[in-house]
């Protein structure tokens, strides 16, 4: 199967950065994805670089008919990792993860390590990783999804014995309305989440941008806020310094 893909390097300078020394991550995210190149690289120490490859798609929402070959797809691009410099392979495929369940998830994540010699984080993994890190057991999840995703992504907190006790999504029909969730958005919808009997709340998707969001919204809440991308920039560290 041939794909055609756009490759490219950025360093970005941002204010929320995790501690560390620099790092140099290779990223596959959906050929839509807009967003998490350069909040990656926010999260990221300054000075690490991100190389994205984009996995092509329809403009339909990823469904367990299209997975097959969107992963086979993923796979096969991944090969291009072997001719630059990465210290990581970061799997932004938040829905893909889900839709997979942990096994499926787990299962991508070693055939890309096979496919490029490096160590990979899946988003969907790192989620309940984090959560499970700060000892949340209840939390508020926030969502872009159709309710076929949702429920999958409630079945992969599961897997790792964390709860929704309070649950919103934007419902995107598609690749297109999702692209123009704003920031503003999220943080409007993420506050009526803000609850006092939950230990956390996710933000799901590697879309969503929540880079300006994630801080301010613990320190009014006094509870951790965490996302898909921030999440994924912390285990993508952490798969680096075991190496």
């Amino acid at each position: 199967m041939s794909t055609t893909t756009a490759a490219t390097t950025t360093t970005l300078s941002a204010g929320a950065r995790l501690a560390g020394k620099p790092i140099r991550v290779g990223l596959m995210v959906p050929i839509n994805n807009t967003t998490m190149e350069g909040e990656l690289l926010g999260w990221l120490p300054e000075g690490s670089t991100v190389r994205t490859l984009r996995i092509p798609r329809g403009k339909g929402l990823l469904t367990e008919e299209t997975l097959p070959a969107y992963k086979e797809a993923a796979v096969e691009l991944a090969q291009q990792f072997n001719e630059s410099p990465v210290d990581v392979i970061a799997y932004g495929c938040t829905a893909a993860g889900f839709i997979l369940g942990p096994k499926g998830d787990a299962e991508i994540a070693e055939r890309l390590s096979e496919t490029t010699g490096k160590p990979v984080v899946t988003t969907a993994r790192s989620m309940v990783q984090a959560l499970q890190a700060i000892g949340a057991q209840n939390i508020s999840l926030l969502t872009p999804y159709q309710d076929d995703v949702n429920i999958r992504l409630r079945a992969f907190l599961q897997s790792g014995d964390i709860d929704v006790e309070h649950f919103d999504s934007f419902y995107a029909a598609d690749v297109v309305a999702l692209g123009q969730i704003t920031e503003n958005q999220v943080d409007d919808r993420a506050k009526p989440l803000c609850k006092g009997d939950v230990d956390a709340m996710f933000i799901a998707c590697s879309q969503l941008p929540t880079l300006n969001v994630v801080d301010p919204l613990t320190k009014q809440w006094g509870k951790p806020v965490l996302s898909s991308i921030q999440v994924t920039a912390q285990y993508a560290m952490q798969a680096v310094d075991k190496k």
